[in-house]
């Protein structure tokens, strides 16, 4: 069996360790005004897909696993929010993680095998850190291919990564 522990260090590794800093790299390379730039209607800006991460992970972990109130307004993360600058979105993920962090550390073990109502699904505390992995990855995945079309530069992700 996995221990709490265990399962923690590999949240923490996936999202803090690899997408946030996937995800800073990203927004270090693009202005405030690429930062909000769509591609085509149907795809949503940098800046929106911060916005949504940051939503859908304070819902279902604050609040699907925390008991922390549900306010997310799912629609408004795709809106254009030209007035939220780079810094902001930093201190959002920043204070999210902070709150992740202490959230996850107050959660019992036993959460982890109840189910819990989130986003209208019913998920185990064990899947709903599996999804929020997912999404983490999935959507860091839009935000490089989306960085690197705007300022066609290779990210360098793994330039300090020995390979075999």
């Amino acid at each position: 069996m996995i221990s709490k522990e265990h399962l923690l260090q590999q949240f923490e590794q996936r999202i803090f360790d690899e997408s946030y800093t996937r995800i800073f790299k990203c927004l270090s390379l693009l202005d405030e005004k690429k930062l909000w730039k769509k591609v085509n209607p149907n795809v949503p800006s940098v800046g929106n897909l911060v916005l949504h991460l940051c939503g859908n992970a304070r819902q279902w972990i604050l609040s699907g696993l925390g008991d922390q109130t549900d306010n997310r307004q799912r629609d408004l993360e795709f809106e254009s929010h030209k007035n939220i600058k780079k810094t902001d979105l930093i201190f959002l993920l920043e204070n999210l993680r902070v709150n992740i962090q202490q959230c996850l550390r107050e959660v019992p073990e036993s959460k982890y095998g109840q189910t819990h109502r989130i986003q209208g699904f019913t998920e185990t505390g064990f899947s709903v850190l599996i999804h929020v992995i997912e999404h983490f990855s999935y959507h860091t995945g839009q935000i490089t291919t989306l960085t690197k079309l705007q300022v066609n530069i290779d990210t360098g992700y793994y330039y300090d990564k020995k390979h075999t």
